[in-house]
């Protein structure tokens, strides 16, 4: 950040008091300029036994599978960022079922949440932000071309708690690396 949102004035590099650690602060109008990690909330929406995937039609990760997921926007809950977002990639119609996966990456200021959801119909198709939408038994999964680490750790999680019959609420970190899966 070269300028404040508020005022538009320069921003020094400094600690503010009873602060830890640097900010932009503006020596003008004394506004904090926070840089806070980024939601991304998706869904891991299932028919009878396979799970629908959308093909990235934009960067990053162009071509790549992913769980129909994207960034929370203001005034919205979690739920309804999943909702909207599975509806926004996939055109589906989902009910959540619960929190399922918390991925926290903070190399890159961001935390991923997904929720298990029931896809309510099989009507679903790409969105604007997706090649292609479709659903996936577990040997389908084309894990060499899944875009994220988040969703292919999600997708594992997954398909091992599904064979021991009991879905936990699982909290990851995931450190810098430079493979796209686990």
């Amino acid at each position: 950040m070269i300028h404040c949102s508020t005022c538009g004035s320069k921003v020094n590099t400094e600690i503010p008091p009873g602060d830890h650690r640097p900010r932009q602060v503006c020596p003008s109008c004394g506004q904090v300029h926070y840089l806070n990690p980024k939601l991304v909330v998706g869904s891991l929406p299932v028919w009878e036994d396979k799970v629908l995937l959308c093909r990235r039609a934009i960067e990053p990760r162009l071509g790549f599978w992913t769980l129909p997921a994207g960034f929370m926007e203001a005034d919205e809950t979690l739920a309804e960022a999943a909702c909207r977002e599975t509806f926004e990639e996939a055109c589906a119609n989902i009910e959540l079922q619960g929190l399922y996966t918390l991925v926290n990456i903070p190399h890159i200021n961001q935390v991923h949440v997904i929720y298990r959801a029931r896809l309510l119909d099989t009507g679903f198709h790409p969105g604007e932000e997706s090649l292609e939408t479709r659903l996936f038994s577990e040997q389908e999964i084309p894990w060499d071309e899944i875009a994220f680490r988040s969703i292919s750790l999600s997708l594992r999680n997954f398909f091992e708690d599904r064979r021991r019959g009991n879905f936990t609420q699982r909290e990851e970190t995931l450190l810098p690396g430079t493979a796209h899966l686990p």
